[in-house]
């Protein structure tokens, strides 16, 4: 049985709570007034989720976080098991002190233990550190291990979308249609609202195939079409239209999103002085044939835009990432905001700070969607912010299962105007019948259709 934590709406504390099949229990002892009993199932656990996430999702500005953990549940609904994941790096040359500093960054993150990310960025420092010591034999010897790294690295991004785009056709298409549920029950959003903002901190590019499934257009910084450049000059671009009848009056385009990696893209090169996109396929067999091309100068791997995150901050001062994490704060830390954060474990602190700085306005709201907490980082993290009445926690296979989350808790904000229209017809209609002569229908009920819904 799997432990399943919940809060919503006025909870004062998280609910926590087993699940069998689809047969829910509450942990010994708890009690709360919106259950009858301590057993419960889909039923009760949509009628208090679906309509709180509905009337978040249309608050003036809102924005999606997405981590690895939205990889992995669509990979694994694809393949049946994880992506993939990133294996050490090795070197012949300063391991133990490599190892040694990434273990103290993780630790500072509030990780276990140093990944390939903490490596890389250490061992990229070092790099410097040994060419501005003029130590060139060494430095040359780590440049060309970090190149086999970062390469190793891209790969390992590579394998995890191939693994989606090789599965078989029924797994693909389920898979694939539930991506761009997800996606299209944060983008449908009114012409009067504020554009979604979708922030990622991976480096794959599953939410660019989404979108391009749901025909949802992104709006990032790069300007151009056969290799797109990183433009510091974020301009107010947007998408309108001009409705049939109507002159001098154009109206926002539904389906536009506005979208920002944090941590860079596999397919972003860093050439010159410049950052461009190249035209990397989807799940292609390795980064190396795209390369070589005139305009990238000779670049390798190195060149990746791919370099991880540093629990000091340092990479988040050099370009392009400021002007990524100026978007982050920009868009989340205005009033009536509402962050979604899904498969993210609060392990970037760069970021857990915006959110922190974010929650200092009082009609600001965060809603935590994980799978699972294995770290107990999520729920630490819940505890060291001090607003409850400003987040919500879904958290457990039983809520934030990709599958289970969008056929029973997300909004389908797409037929939501439908629903909205139906619900006045049917109020004036019955405000209009004459009423059966067996029975007297209350004056509050004849002004309210929404039971009849």
């Amino acid at each position: 049985m799997s432990i399943n934590t919940l809060k919503t709406r006025d909870d004062p504390k998280p609910l926590s709570f087993t699940a069998d099949g689809e047969s829910f229990e509450l942990l010994n002892g708890l009690q709360t007034s919106w259950l009858n009993g301590e057993k419960f199932g889909h039923k009760e656990l949509r009628n208090r989720i679906e309509p709180w996430l509905t009337s978040l999702f249309q608050s003036e500005h809102l924005s999606l976080l997405a981590g690895s953990g939205l990889t992995h549940a669509v990979h694994y609904l694809a393949t049946g098991k994880g992506a993939a994941g990133m294996g050490a790096l090795t070197l012949s040359n300063h391991q133990a002190e490599i190892d040694q500093a990434a273990g103290k960054a993780s630790e500072a993150a509030g990780r276990e233990k140093g990944n390939l990310e903490d490596q890389l960025r250490v061992a990229n420092e070092l790099l410097r550190g040994l060419e501005i010591l003029q130590k060139n034999s060494e430095s040359e010897s780590l440049r060309k291990e970090l190149q086999t790294g970062m390469n190793a690295f891209a790969q390992s991004i590579l394998a995890s979308e191939a693994g989606i785009a090789t599965a078989g056709n029924d797994k693909r298409e389920q898979a694939f249609n539930t991506l761009v549920t997800f996606l299209m029950s944060f983008a449908c959003r009114t012409g009067v609202r504020d554009r979604l903002n979708i922030f990622t901190t991976n480096y794959d590019r599953l939410i660019e195939v989404g979108a391009e499934l749901a025909g949802l257009h992104l709006l990032d910084r790069f300007l151009g079409k056969l290799m797109p450049i990183f433009r510091s000059s974020r301009l107010d671009l947007d998408m309108h239209y001009n409705p049939p009848g109507i002159r001098g009056e154009p109206r926002y385009l539904e389906g536009v999103a506005r979208y920002t990696k944090l941590h860079g893209s596999v397919d972003w090169m860093q050439t010159g002085k410049d950052i461009r996109r190249i035209g990397l396929p989807f799940g292609a067999a390795s980064v190396e044939p795209y390369l070589q091309a005139p305009g990238l100068c000779g670049a390798s791997a190195h060149e990746l835009m791919i370099y991880p995150n540093a629990a000091k901050d340092r990479e988040t001062a050099d370009y392009p990432y400021v002007e990524l994490f100026r978007d982050l704060a920009a868009a989340v830390c205005r009033p009536n905001s509402t962050l979604v954060t899904y498969g993210y474990s609060f392990g970037d602190e760069h970021i857990n700070r915006v959110i922190r700085d974010m929650l200092t306005i009082p009609s600001t709201h965060l809603v935590v969607i994980s799978f699972d907490d294995p770290l107990g980082r999520i729920l630490q993290t819940y505890q060291e912010l001090g607003r409850p009445s400003q987040i919500s926690l879904l958290i457990g296979p039983a809520l934030a299962d990709l599958t289970t989350l969008t056929e029973h808790y997300l909004p389908k904000s797409a037929i939501d105007k439908t629903t909205f229209r139906m619900s006045e017809l049917l109020k004036q209609r019955m405000g209009t019948e004459p009423l059966p002569a067996k029975r007297s229908m209350p004056e509050s009920d004849a002004s309210d259709g929404s039971d009849l819904i």
